[in-house]
């Protein structure tokens, strides 16, 4: 096995348990390691730090396995590490078909996300036979069959490596035999690998699969959509939306194929106003309100852009009692992150002037470059600017299915905030 040892000083964040070590603290290489070998990584004084994934054509030099020297890297480890993600999904997650049940390094595998999809909850860990039938699974005007679908991102050279045997883990582990991947995200490109798709095991996915959640079901395009399809990470705060909806017109802005707009609908919103740039995730979006049997007539579909049309909402007088606030990622690196805080607080700005007296703002930052500190400043800045009293209610976050490593802050990337304004 290759050894990695550190220049002096640089096995400080190992020590505090951070997964990273970064090619600028690297003093030399035993060899030549190929992309996603186990390397071991030593001190500068020789002891043992960590066993890691080596990427040579990454700035993130070697992603951290364990730090256990007496644990081997082989086909049992990844069945363990699986066995572990799935089991704390199992126990804290209830009411969904839409599950993450890896999250990278927050559950010992850096680098892999995995979703679980399926027409209702169902238990992991079982047979295939557990995939209800139709009539139990969707009492709908939908016609789709009931389909468990895993969805992979194989994001490192590590997990690519490892493909095989963590592909056959999950199986094992859930019982759904259908494992898709979408690993086509740019990332890929920094460790030297392609961006690629295509079925692992079992049955490709249909054109779109029904998820339910919360007392909705949600039309899913694991092929072709966002991320894997759906943005799971949202589930608790598409709850809350729900509950807040009751009476209230809703604008949802960058509402995808809207997972905001549904839960408003279902929470009993008086209307709803949806804003997205994709004509394709609004038809999805308006199919998912057929297969509810919600009021067509309470759901209005914009495709414009969202900036220009929250201005032009507020120039027309438009006004709302509740506004979600949720966009792409706009700092995809700390190089953006001033052009994307004026984004930021173009929209929040917009979206605070838009709301009635005791309105409510769902306002979201994805960008892992943007702090939680900052997103909060830019927020503050938008309130004075609109010239309103905005009262922070909750912070607002990824589900429980997203954890996060207290020695791993950068896996913080979604972090939002509920306002309400006087």
């Amino acid at each position: 096995m290759h050894t990695v040892t550190l220049k002096p000083s640089k096995e400080k964040s190992l020590l505090r348990r951070h997964p990273w070590v970064y090619a600028n603290a690297i003093d030399r290489v035993d060899g030549k390691p190929a992309a996603g070998a186990t390397v071991v990584v030593r001190g500068h004084d020789g002891r043992f730090l960590a066993r890691a994934a080596w990427s040579p054509h990454s700035q993130i030099r070697a992603r951290v396995w364990s730090f256990d020297e007496a644990e081997p890297i082989d086909h049992a480890f990844f069945k363990r590490r699986v066995q572990r993600a799935i089991a704390h999904r199992a126990a804290m997650v209830r009411d969904t078909g839409a599950i993450r049940l890896v999250f990278g390094e927050a559950d010992g595998l850096p680098g892999l996300i995995v979703d679980y999809y399926a027409a209702q909850q169902v238990p992991l860990g079982g047979a295939a036979q557990q995939v209800p039938s139709r009539d139990t699974a969707q009492q709908t005007t939908d016609d789709s069959p009931p389909h468990a679908q895993l969805v992979c991102q194989f994001m490192a050279a590590g997990v690519d490596a490892w493909k095989d045997a963590i592909v056959a883990a999950l199986a094992a582990a859930t019982g759904c035999p259908n494992v898709y991947e979408r690993s086509d995200v740019s990332i890929r490109e920094k460790e030297g690998l392609e961006q690629t798709t295509g079925v692992l095991a079992g049955d490709a996915p249909p054109g779109t699969l029904i998820v339910g959640e919360n007392g909705v079901r949600y039309h899913v395009d694991v092929r072709n959509g966002h991320k894997t399809g759906f943005y799971i990470d949202q589930r608790e705060n598409r709850a809350l939306v729900q509950a807040y909806s009751q009476g209230r017109d809703v604008l949802n802005c960058f509402c995808y194929t809207g997972g905001f707009s549904l839960a408003a609908l279902k929470g009993g919103a008086a209307r709803v106003v949806s804003i997205d740039s994709s004509g394709e995730a609004l038809a999805l979006a308006q199919r998912n309100v057929e297969t509810n049997g919600f009021d067509a007539a309470r759901a209005s579909w914009l495709d414009a852009d969202a900036f220009k049309t929250l201005r032009r909402l507020y120039d027309d007088g438009e006004r709302f009692d509740l506004v979600v606030l949720d966009p792409p990622k706009f700092a995809p690196s700390r190089e953006h992150v001033d052009r994307a805080a004026r984004a930021y607080k173009d929209i929040n700005l917009t979206g605070l002037k838009l709301l009635r007296p005791g309105g409510l703002l769902f306002t979201y930052s994805c960008s892992g470059a943007i702090d939680s500190e900052l997103f909060q400043k830019i927020v503050a800045g938008a309130a004075v600017d609109a010239r309103v009293d905005a009262r922070i209610l909750k912070r607002l976050g990824a589900g429980v299915d997203h954890p996060l490593l207290t020695a791993f802050p950068e896996g913080e990337y979604l972090k939002g905030l509920l306002l309400q304004i006087a």
